[in-house]
């Protein structure tokens, strides 16, 4: 079965860094748009970064220019890069794997930023 598997969460500072992992199974990982996704306490889930197979990445207006998305094709295995963190960046952080009709989500990992 598909398997999304996040880490790498957990407390900081503010202006530290995390790097956030998502180690997938169960797809053919290449072919699949790779998203992180986050929800804070209270708010909707929104998109945070996304990158297709080929290494075309989004971001929102928010995170650019702190945060930076990879994905290795060879190891199944989704990163975000966040750096300059902010108070505002607290939230659950899920990884996201579509193609097609398939929608998978991973169970999240929470970041915390504060002093």
């Amino acid at each position: 079965q598909v398997q999304l598997v996040e880490s790498g969460g957990g407390v900081v500072q503010p202006g530290g860094s995390l790097r956030l992992s998502c180690a997938a199974s169960g797809i053919t990982f290449r072919t699949y748009t790779m998203s992180w996704y986050r929800q804070a306490p209270g708010k909707q889930r929104e998109l945070v970064a996304a990158i297709l197979g080929g290494g075309y990445s989004t971001y929102t207006d928010t995170v650019k220019g702190r945060f930076t998305i990879s994905r290795d094709n060879a190891k199944n295995t989704l990163y975000l890069q966040m750096n300059s963190l902010k108070p505002e960046d607290t939230a659950v952080y899920y990884c996201n794997a579509k193609y097609s009709s398939e929608n998978y989500w991973g169970q999240g990992t929470q970041v915390t930023v504060s002093s």
